[in-house]
């Protein structure tokens, strides 16, 4: 298998489910400027564009962050990375993959946009996002992980996209749970191996 990625992208929390699922792979990089990597024009694997994608062995192509770390967790069910089909805990799981998702992902992408200035995107970041940190703080002061005492596959995308905050000058200081969900992430050899492959500096 090949994954796809950009250095400090959302390409990281595939990465890290694949380490957790014990998987061998090899990672790609992609020039996003350029839509290049080593192998050439990136558009011939996705005609996104976008990151993460993951190569089957057979070639087939899997896109979209969210559904990569279903089909890693659905392709190695010893390892408990999802909830069994049909349980109620799977459907939690998929709604928290959604969350992150569609509105942490989505909504930090906003604040990396050069089609907004820096006003409006505070103003997002004050009127929305906080709105969202504080529903994940709370879910955390309870849970050591979104699925309550055991690391899943959203937790991993959830890191992924906390990781963001800093780089675009966003306090995260009043967030206690979060840090310490954080840095129990950190302590994890799948995202130390992870950042480490990226060349991301400990966080």
């Amino acid at each position: 298998m090949k994954l796809y990625y950009a250095v400090g992208s959302c390409g990281l929390s595939p990465q890290i489910v694949l380490r957790e699922a014990g998987q061998a792979f090899e990672l790609v990089k992609v020039d996003f400027a350029t839509k290049t990597t080593v192998e050439g024009d990136y558009l011939k694997v996705t005609p996104k564009g976008f990151v993460p994608a993951l190569k089957l062995d057979d070639g087939e192509v899997i896109t979209e962050g969210a559904v990569l770390l279903q089909w890693i967790a659905d392709h190695n069910p010893e390892r408990g990375l999802l909830p069994a089909f049909g349980t109620s805990e799977r459907y939690r799981a998929l709604e928290w993959l959604n969350v992150v998702a569609t509105d942490l992902h989505k909504g930090m992408a906003m604040m990396f946009s050069p089609f907004l200035d820096d006003a409006t995107k505070k103003r997002f970041a004050d009127g929305f996002l906080a709105g969202r940190f504080a529903v994940i703080e709370a879910h955390l002061s309870r849970h050591d992980y979104l699925l309550g005492s055991e690391f899943s596959a959203p937790d991993a995308y959830l890191y992924n996209v906390l990781c963001w905050p800093v780089r675009v000058g966003i306090d995260m200081s009043g967030y206690s749970a979060i840090e310490r969900f954080m840095q129990r992430m950190d302590q994890r050899p799948s995202v130390q191996t992870a950042r480490e492959a990226e060349g991301l500096p400990p966080r």
